[in-house]
């Protein structure tokens, strides 16, 4: 991605996050919260205005929030000071080379989607260290989300993206049976990278 790209992107996220008020932590965190590790270091990849940073420095972890938008990060800065949470932002241009190796014990990524970073993704976790994923499907019941296929997953793709991790959950109502029920839009998967085998 060009600067020049870079840029254009920046602004239309920090002209989003201008007017946002903070939203709820992904439900796949939230149900889920019991997975957690007592304490290690945890990154929320396009953090946004950061509710799951939030939610995961509020469980005492060392928590990293990662985001293009200078915007959103200084509203989510200021809002842990005020609540005097253990918690560091940076803005940058995400990218599979600007994933630290072996560093984070939890990564969180809603409602983002770049494949080109799956590697780094997996790289970045520490053995044992777990994955939260949930973003949306191209088998959406409502037009809530992106309309670009580019960033909709195909069926089951986050099981091939991230196969080389070990499968903890998985969730993925699609269009089936009564569509008012259950989780629709989008995929939910937590994976865990395996321990080295001695």
């Amino acid at each position: 991605m060009d600067s020049t790209n870079s840029l254009a992107i920046e602004n239309k996220w920090d002209k989003i996050h201008a007017n946002s008020s903070r939203n709820q932590a992904a439900k796949i965190l939230v149900k889920n919260r019991f997975l957690l590790p007592k304490q290690g270091k945890a990154l929320d990849l396009a953090s946004g205005l950061g509710a799951n940073a939030l939610l995961l420095a509020e469980h005492g972890l060392d928590t990293h929030a990662w985001d293009i938008s200078s915007v959103a990060l200084k509203k989510l800065q200021l809002f842990a000071l005020k609540k005097h949470l253990n918690l560091s932002t940076k803005q940058v241009v995400i990218k599979a080379n600007s994933l630290p190796k072996n560093t984070f014990d939890v990564i969180i990524i809603t409602r983002f989607l770049d494949r080109s970073l799956t590697n780094g993704i997996m790289e970045s976790l520490k053995m044992g260290g777990l994955l939260f994923y949930q973003t949306y499907v191209r088998d959406k019941i409502d037009s809530n989300g992106p309309n670009n296929p580019n960033f909709l997953l195909a069926r089951n793709e986050l099981l091939r993206l991230f196969q080389p991790l070990t499968l903890v959950s998985y969730r993925e109502n699609n269009l089936i049976g009564a569509l008012e029920f259950g989780e629709r839009n989008e995929a939910l998967y937590i994976g865990q990278k395996p321990k080295k085998i001695l």
